[in-house]
């Protein structure tokens, strides 16, 4: 596996963390749980970060001629991940906000 394989997959890692954390915020505020899913959408913003500062390195190689200028599969992949993982999180805050609005939780 070359460098760049391993560097997506590194992304890959970070965001599917980030995701699993939104998607499992959600679970918690549907469960009143409202303190346990802040901290879930921090743990993955945390790990969003991590993902987006890999990702970042990379496009700064590439803006740099440092990296051969193909776009192999993997790195569509990870793009798509952080892209989706994006969209998870929005959706996450929004269901949070709404479940305290059912439960009549004040932000």
């Amino acid at each position: 596996m070359n460098e760049l394989q391993l560097t997506c997959f590194e992304i890959i890692s970070y965001v599917g963390t980030a995701k699993s954390c939104f998607v499992n915020a959600m679970t918690k505020a549907r469960e009143g749980n409202f303190e346990e899913a802040a901290n879930l959408i921090a743990e993955g913003d945390k790990a969003f970060a991590e993902g987006h500062d890999v990702h970042l390195k990379l496009l700064q190689a590439d803006a740099a001629g440092e990296r051969e200028p193909d776009a192999p599969l993997i790195l569509l992949h990870a793009e798509d991940q952080m892209a989706g993982t994006e969209t998870v999180r929005i959706m996450a805050t929004e269901f949070i906000t709404l479940y305290k609005r059912l439960d009549g939780v004040e932000e």
